[in-house]
Formats: C-alpha cells, sequence, structure tokens
C-alpha cells in the first residue's frame, strides 16, 4: 500500500473485532489482524477517524498505475454495534455498499481457509448482522477468514472470544498472509477472479 493520492471511487475495508486487550488476540478479531498485516507491509499507521469510533489508514493497494485507492479502517466499539461506524465512514467517504469490504472471522469455514463473498446471510455473525442493520443492505463484500467450529460441545461465543491454539498460532501467520492478499486481490482484480484463486486452494 502506497500513499493516498486523489484517483476517485475509494473502497472501504473494514476489519471487525473488540476493542482493548483482552480481545486482541482472540479469533473474534482475526479481521483486524488482517488489517494490521495490511497496514505494516505499506509502514503506515492507524489514527482516529474523525465523525466514526474507529480508526482509519488511507493509502492504495497495487502498483502505480493498477492501483486501488482504499481506507482501512478498524472499528472501536464492540463487535455486536459494528454498523453505526460502518455506515458514519462509508458516509463521511461517500462509498457505496458495493464498495465496502468487510474482513471477519467465520466459524463455518474451517481454520487456515479464506472464503470471499458478496452478500448473502449473516450465519449468526453478530458484526455483519448490524452493519447490514445500519447499511439497509445485505450487498457488501466479505473476507471471510475461516476460523473453524469449536470442538466437542464448546459454545460457539467462547469459541471465537478464545486465543487460537498453540496449533493454530503455527499457521496463523500464513492464514493473515493469504487474507491480506485476498483483499489485494479482491479489490484489484475483482470478485469472481479472487474467488478463484483462494476458494481452490487446500487448507494447510
Amino acid at each position: 500500500m502506497s500513499a493516498s493520492g486523489s484517483r476517485p471511487g475509494p473502497y472501504l475495508v473494514v476489519g471487525l473485532g473488540n476493542p482493548g486487550a483482552k480481545y486482541a488476540a482472540t479469533r473474534h478479531n482475526v479481521g483486524q489482524m488482517v488489517l494490521d498485516q495490511i497496514a505494516a507491509a505499506s509502514g503506515g499507521r492507524f489514527a482516529a477517524a474523525r465523525r466514526a469510533q474507529a480508526v482509519t489508514l488511507e493509502g492504495r493497494i497495487g502498483l502505480p498505475g493498477a492501483d486501488a485507492r482504499v481506507v482501512l479502517a478498524k472499528t472501536t466499539t464492540y463487535m455486536n454495534v459494528s454498523g453505526g461506524p460502518v455506515k458514519a465512514l462509508a458516509d463521511y467517504y461517500d462509498i457505496p455498499p458495493e464498495r465496502i469490504v468487510v474482513v471477519h472471522d467465520e466459524v463455518d469455514i474451517p481454520f487456515d481457509a479464506v472464503r470471499l463473498k458478496l452478500g448473502g446471510g449473516e450465519g449468526g455473525h453478530n458484526g455483519l448482522r448490524d452493519i447490514s442493520r445500519a447499511l439497509g443492505t445485505r450487498d457488501y463484500l466479505r473476507v471471510r477468514v475461516g476460523v473453524g467450529r469449536p470442538p466437542g460441545n464448546r459454545d460457539t461465543a467462547d469459541h471465537v472470544l478464545a486465543p487460537f491454539s498453540t496449533t493454530e498460532l503455527r499457521t496463523l501467520e500464513l492464514l493473515l498472509s493469504d487474507a491480506s492478499d485476498a483483499v489485494e486481490s479482491l479489490l484489484l482484480e475483482g470478485l469472481t477472479a479472487a474467488q478463484q484463486r483462494f476458494h481452490s486452494r487446500e487448507v494447510r
């Protein structure tokens, strides 16, 4: 990601999570981990947004001449009230739903897999549900980062609010790298091309 310019048509890429050190390393915060990786690769830093409960970083993804303007955003509210900040950012930057990308954890996808889609249901994800309500539509893009279902009879909420296991930590960086690449592919190549690239990958 390079420095921001003046080309029209930015994307809003939102990483979901809960605020505070207690939740920073949990599965539910993997969307924000992905945005941290994208920001670190660019050398950029997040700063408090002016009109939303979020921190943002403006820039570009891709090579000059074949890049995309992007506003990276991490909400600073709790997950289940993510909609307000996303709507406020979309209004401030004049970004329509079809140019909003939400990066989030997904229990219905195995750990270490990344999937992309436009619209559809929220699958019980309270953050997505609140975003759909605030935007008045489900037709925004999603980068779904697999965290897998809980083992045995463990509660799903307990599972996503817990840190990654020791085994998962061995490949977490690769998962975050794949998800970061998926965001870039989605913005530069489009949904179909990104799906073909990442949906064909086998879980490590």
